[in-house]
């Protein structure tokens, strides 16, 4: 975290030297020598924090200095331009402003130069400390051979824990094992085959495939095994004599001495002459974290003339597991947290020994298992914890359960299980490590909105801008890192590519939580107690709690927040709490930077008191009940990131055109709350709104002024995401002119006038010469068009690069089939239709559709019959089929749908869904969609409740 906020403030001191350097005046040469002495120390301040777990208590003390030095020089360099970067005013009253504003802050200035001084001192002292321990602690091979040594000690006990279980002990193993058996078994092919297991730390995949590789018939196949566990700084020198040991031992040859005095690229080719002459084999990868350990161990993997040679990986990293196998026959298998039922399973195996559990520890139980979220690793640490309590004393159980974020802290029964997971948080490197550590703001079970994050990642200046890429791309980089590593688990997308919620495993929160709360990253709390770790808070985070026992403000202190950066609120909020600690931040809090108060409902207006936040560079009252921006909205100059969706906000001052670094503006309510198929209404716009040049997302504007909006639209040609509603006819033309200067444009919607049967006719088939250039919307990956369509657009079939559309309302007639302009896309995943076709029958050709994964049929009243050729829709995963009344089979050719996952049947005719349960299972019907591992069956009942059941497949736990 230090390297953070020391990068952030060394940016800070570089913008101010560079673009504010007359107002430094004499203070510009301790402004720079601070530059220069954190410069210096940023590289040693690197290695330190990767050694800090590891490090002697000064150097942790030193590191804290640092961090501390940083923190303060980043108040002093914000206040100093909060008070006098601010008045930029030119000609005469301008000369008189800053003669006035100078005067009056003679005293400020001497008081930050003083300041500066004293930094300065610091900084001094904290330089001389790291002199010293540069060669006490620093880069020597000595010192990252040890830290090599203790790691390496670390992993390989985990991975011996991981091998120690008991076959009694595994559940949920045997599908998993039989599906990567037939993997390595099948084909006969002379290509070698690559088999990667990939998944969070602790779920298993190591004792799954020793599971395979010690099976009988894996055995039998390949007469040459070996089995090399890797890991995050594996000695690969070591690794290559370990495998030739195991492949001698194996084929029960005596080792060559000599291997010894090899070199890397020799002991790559002794390997890979032996297995050419050895036979058929099967080598196991296990734990590998990255792409570079695969680049170099296949050179030394022939493809011998026995044929069928194997080889299995596990890993933490997505993109471990498919570069692995891209080149190869390869096969790709993400394994998931086990069932609630699997978890119980192992469970009473290990605490009741396959007994059933006592009726007065049940609900107790549950409440444990739940925190193990179906890791098999954290089940198997927390029985054996409560294998060891007294299972008549349910006291006992319920003080395991409340205090499993302890226990992770500990030397218990459960530091095994830290210690696996912080494996991978260590693995990081140092701005991922923040990132990870800031998603401590959100309470546990927290669905978290993806755009939220990565915008609360760049407005605490955690992402780091780098040539030719958006600073968003950058941040959308970092997640998906993250994911990639399986340390952030995707819930929801909103298209193939673009996660749009995410979650974080419990366990591994309690890790974050620890570890943000010992560097003092953020300070939660819910109200109760109202103590603080640190008197200088920089980040507070507020979360709803259903307690309302605040204290009454007369009995509480009022706390100052000087040192504040950012206030966040998650969750619904103790008003009376919400109240007095706005009320604080808003007092005292005059350099802050985020400001989100999403979803608080008491919030009716925007305070005065925001207004004078020079600083504010994100503002979120998203949810809230403000009805007006005031004027006063220009003075915040720095603001990036403004989002006013679900409020009562209908329009925009004019001052909004003053906020030159506004990226991201959202203001919407929904037409309909109860139903969110007819889409949201916007904001009226200042009609010069395309003065706005750095705007990057813009959600929704209200087109029904006319024309002079939409031709301000074509002047933001850096807009990403784009969405307008209340589009008239005549307006068509002037938008397609206008969308074709948003080259960059990734994600649009569009939306007509009106609701359901009543929306006007959308437009947007011209022929405009800049429509015939092959460029225009080919950024475009998401398009909504939401209104009446006389035909479709002819450009939407040149969207090569579309990956999601959704027509809704449309009402197409039966001579205008949507499925022919869209079949032949190349990138197309997904397709929500929401009443857009009157045909009655719907074909799905042979060839087409080849990358679509979900498809969403819905309030097509007049659709009578489906029909999937062979060949069509051959990846499609997920098909939901909602308020079709007419529809009364089950598509022809469903039993085409070899990939299908999921059909889901919402309030469907009752034809439909008696057929569909009264199947036999020697019917034609039954054998049509056997192979479907989920029917899902949802309807609202008479009290109008919502209903899902599934007519088969295994229940999932619910996130």
């Amino acid at each position: 975290m230090a390297e953070t906020v020391l990068s952030s403030v060394l940016g800070q001191l570089s913008t101010l030297l560079r673009d504010e350097g007359r107002l430094l005046g004499g203070l510009r040469q301790e402004v720079q020598f601070i530059r220069d002495e954190l410069e210096q120390m940023r590289a040693f301040l690197r290695e330190a924090e990767a050694k800090e777990e590891d490090a002697q208590p000064t150097l942790q003390q030193w590191i804290k200095q640092v961090r501390d030095a940083a923190y303060d020089t980043e108040d002093i360099l914000d206040e100093f331009v909060a008070r006098f970067a601010r008045h930029r005013a030119t000609g005469f009253y301008g000369s008189v402003r800053r003669i006035f504003s100078s005067i009056k802050n003679l005293r400020a200035r001497h008081r930050v130069a003083g300041e500066i001084q004293i930094i300065k001192s610091r900084i001094q002292s904290i330089s001389e400390a790291h002199q010293r321990y540069q060669s006490e602690y620093g880069i020597p091979a000595q010192a990252s051979n040890s830290l090599s040594v203790v790691n390496n000690t670390t992993w390989r006990h985990s991975r011996d824990d991981a091998l120690l279980v008991e076959e009694a002990k595994l559940v949920g193993i045997d599908q998993p094992k039989k599906h990567l058996i037939s993997q390595l078994l099948e084909g006969d092919d002379y290509q070698l085959k690559v088999v990667s297991v990939v998944g969070m730390g602790g779920l298993g995949k190591t004792t799954l495939v020793k599971r395979v590789h010690e099976d009988p018939e894996v055995r039998r196949h390949f007469p040459v095994r070996a089995w090399v566990t890797v890991s995050q700084t594996c000695d690969f020198q070591y690794l290559l004599k370990d495998l030739i040991r195991q492949l001698h031992k194996e084929g029960k040859k005596p080792v060559p001495q000599w291997i010894e005095s090899l070199h890397i690229t020799e002991l790559k080719e002794f390997i890979r002459d032996f297995l050419q002459q050895a036979g058929r084999y099967a080598i196991v990868f296990d734990d590998v974290w990255d792409v570079e350990f695969w680049n170099t161990i296949k050179f030394a993997l022939p493809e011998t003339s026995d044929g069928g040679n194997r080889v299995m990986l596990t890993t933490r990293k997505a993109d471990v597991a498919s570069a692995s196998c891209i080149e190869s026959l390869g096969f790709v298998y993400r394994m998931d947290p086990l069932s609630f039922e699997d978890s119980w399973t192992l469970f009473c195996n290990k605490i009741f020994k396959g007994n059933s559990c006592p009726g007065h520890l049940m609900d107790v139980a549950k409440g444990v298992l739940d925190k193990c979220e179906g890791l098999p690793l954290a089940i198997l640490a927390i029985s054996g914890l409560l294998a060891m309590k007294d299972v008549n004393r349910t006291e006992e159980w319920e003080i395991v359960r409340g205090s499993l974020g302890g226990e992770l802290e500990g030397t218990g029964k459960l530091d095994r299980v830290k210690r696996i997971l912080f494996l991978s948080y260590n693995d990081l490197p140092w701005h991922l490590k923040t990132c990870l550590l800031y998603t401590s703001i959100y309470p546990e079970d927290c669905e978290i909105a993806c755009y939220q994050l990565i915008n609360l990642w760049i407005a605490e200046r955690f992402v780091e801008w780098r040539e030719g890429r958006s600073i968003e791309d950058v941040a959308w980089g970092y997640l998906s890192e993250l994911v990639n590593r399986s340390l952030i688990q995707v819930s929801k997308v909103f298209y193939e590519g673009i996660p749009l919620e995410c979650r974080i495993h419990d366990l591994l929160r309690e890790i974050i939580v620890s570890k943000s709360r010992e560097q003092n990253i953020v300070t939660i709390t819910t109200g109760q107690p109202m103590m603080w770790p640190s008197d200088k808070v920089r980040r507070l985070v507020v979360h709803g709690s259903s307690s309302n026992n605040t204290q009454h403000p007369q009995q509480r202190p009022s706390y100052c927040f000087d040192h504040l950066r950012s206030f966040i609120t998650v969750g619904s909020i103790n008003p009376l709490l919400y109240k007095m600690l706005l009320s604080d931040v808003l007092r005292s809090s005059k350099l802050l930077k985020v400001l989100d108060l999403g979803g608080q409902e008491t919030q009716e207006e925007i305070p005065n008191e925001i207004f004078k936040m020079f600083l504010l560079k994100h503002l979120d009252l998203c949810g809230t009940r403000v009805a007006r921006v005031p004027k006063a909205i220009g003075k915040l100059q720095h603001l990036e990131y403004l989002d006013l969706g679900y409020t009562r906000v209908r329009e925009l001052p004019v001052e909004i055109l003053k906020l030159q670094k506004l990226r991201f503006l959202r203001v919407y309510h929904q037409v309909d709350s109860s139903d969110d198929d007819y889409g949201y209404q916007g904001f009226k716009a200042p009609s010069n709104m395309g003065g706005l040049l750095a705007l990057e997302t813009l959600n929704c504007v209200d087109a029904s002024s006319g024309s002079i909006i939409i031709k301000e639209i074509g002047k933001l040609t850096q807009l990403r995401e784009l969405y307008i509603t209340k589009l008239r006819r005549e307006d068509g033309k002037e938008l397609c002119s206008s969308l074709a200067n948003l080259t960059g444009l990734q994600r649009l919607s569009v939306q007509s006038f009106g609701k359901g049967d009543d929306h006007e006719i959308i437009d947007l088939n011209h022929h405009h010469p800049s429509l015939s250039s092959s460029s225009f919307l080919q950024s475009l990956c998401m398009l909504i068009l939401r209104g009446r369509l006389e035909k479709m657009p002819q450009w939407v079939a040149r969207l090569h690069g579309l990956v999601r559309i959704d027509l809704n309302w449309s009402r197409l007639r039966g001579e205008e089939d949507p499925l022919e302009s869209l079949q032949h896309l190349p990138n197309l995943g997904q397709i929500n239709f929401c009443g857009s076709y009157q045909g009655e029958g719907l074909c799905f050709k042979a060839g087409g559709f080849l990358k679509l994964k979900r498809l969403e049929l819905r309030r097509m009243e007049g659709l009578r019959w489906m029909r999937v050729e062979e060949g069509a829709l051959p990846r499609l995963q997920k098909l939901y089929l909602d308020l079709l009344p007419l529809l009364e089979e089950l598509p022809l050719g469903i039993q085409h749908l070899s990939q299908l996952q999921g059909l889901y049947l919402y309030e469907m005719s009752s034809e439909m869904i008696e057929k569909v349960e009264n199947q036999k299972e020697d019917s034609e019907d039954y054998r049509r969609m056997a192979h479907i591992p989920e029917i899902v069956i949802g309807s609202y009942t008479d009290d109008g409740e919502w209903r899902e059941r599934q007519l088969w497949g295994k229940k999932k736990k619910k996130t």
